[in-house]
């Protein structure tokens, strides 16, 4: 590998994207702490970094990030928008090079090797990117640069907001061995704690216990790749794969929406209620896009923010609303408890492969129309007259206003 292209992997990631994108055409608003979501009983989506220095971050429940920050600017999040942006990001990436990764709406690794010849080195290339990105989208972001994606992921993150950090293979080991060792890509709480009892604070820690140490704790997969990550020296390549527009950047193989209430409910009547206007909502984004799946999954947030999750796989994929809301209903059956009271629903349907592909069975018995009939009749009025003209009976007898939309 030539010194040009010694760290041919770049990883992009927008600098607090959902305040961003919602703050770009509000020049009142550019200087100010903003929260985006988190209203009422919801959580945040995302802060500026004027609410992160306030110690607002995402996933705070609202009323915890208004405690901590109350001169902010709270703002709804608009998914359509959202979903906009991120996809003329990822087409600003493929001019640039077809092995694009998406990892979400807001980030991706990019291998820039074959590029490089008509673009010039990786790090110009970079500043193209970032150059092009707030020159198109009005929205900044920040560039890591190294030989591996791990590496390339922790120099983004070090870029922040709106730089470009570049780890040459021979400076990964001063970079990294001085950091905890919780910095390491894809090192989660539970195997940072795991490596804490055994003495291991540091990256560096890490890259001199011997191997087989590792390996017997952790195991000989887990153990080798860790010993792969504190040296930078794990090789896995980029792979060409895209998100979904849909939602918060769910994967392009899963569907899925969820609900928090204006009220925690331990009724199982409307929490049931909600199960079906949410397996409506993914089966009808599903059908749009001519998906089917085979794996139905729920979430369910208890009011002390327990959060549980539950799938089940089908025989055939489906993209039938009332097929994916009797699994989503036996699932959450199987939770027991229902006296304990809930905050959040949510389901989604995951293995989606293109409907065209796929040839139905026809089960003994099964009349030949039915509920599929009923949804594609659906589709074609909430196409014509719009989406809230239709619904199940037992939707329309209640109050719509019972509910709160969550991210999803």
């Amino acid at each position: 590998m030539t010194a040009a292209v010694a760290t041919p992997i770049l990883h992009v990631d927008m600098d607090a994207f959902y305040a961003s994108v919602v703050t770009r055409d509000r020049p009142d608003l550019q200087d100010r702490p903003v929260i985006v979501g988190g209203g009422h009983r919801g959580v945040v989506l995302s802060a500026s970094y004027q609410a992160r220095a306030f110690g607002v971050r995402s996933g705070m429940p609202g009323a915890e990030a208004r405690r901590r920050c109350p001169q902010a600017v709270t703002l709804a999040p608009d998914f359509h928008a959202f979903s906009t942006v991120s996809r003329a990001v990822m087409e600003t990436f493929r001019r640039v090079t077809p092995l694009v990764e998406v990892v979400s709406l807001d980030e991706a690794f990019l291998d820039v090797r074959g590029s490089v010849r008509r673009l010039g080195p990786p790090d110009a290339i970079a500043e193209q990117l970032r150059s092009r990105i707030h020159d198109e989208q009005g929205i900044t972001c920040s560039v890591g640069l190294a030989a591996s994606l791990s590496v390339a992921k922790l120099a983004s993150r070090r870029a922040k907001p709106d730089g470009v950090l570049v780890i040459p293979p021979e400076g990964v080991a001063d970079y990294l061995h001085p950091l905890d060792v919780g910095e390491l890509y894809g090192v989660g709480a539970s195997t940072r704690a795991a490596l804490r009892r055994l003495g291991l604070q540091t990256v560096g820690d890490v890259a001199r216990m011997p191997l087989e140490v590792l390996q017997h704790h952790l195991g000989p997969s887990s153990g080798t790749h860790l010993m792969a990550l504190a040296w930078g020296s794990d090789r896995r390549e980029v792979v060409a794969r895209n998100a979904a527009g849909f939602g918060l950047g769910e994967p392009d193989r899963s569907m899925g929406a969820q609900e928090t209430f204006v009220r925690d409910s331990a009724d199982r009547g409307f929490v049931l209620r909600q199960l079906l206007r949410l397996a409506a909502r993914v089966c009808r984004r599903m059908r749009a896009a001519g998906k089917v799946g085979r794996t139905v999954a729920i979430t369910v947030r208890y009011a002390d923010f327990r959060t549980l999750n539950r799938s089940r796989t089908l025989f055939e994929p489906t993209d039938v609303t009332q097929e994916v809301y009797r699994i989503a209903v036996t699932l959450y059956d199987a939770l027991g408890g229902h006296r304990d009271r809930l905050r959040l629903v949510g389901v989604r349907v995951e293995g989606l492969v293109a409907r065209t592909g796929v040839h139905h069975q026809h089960l003994l018995g099964e009349p030949e129309h039915g509920w599929a009939d009923a949804d594609r009749a659906v589709d074609l009025a909430a196409e014509r007259f719009g989406a809230a003209v239709v619904a199940p009976a037992s939707l329309l007898r209640h109050d719509r206003g019972s509910r709160r939309p969550a991210a999803g």
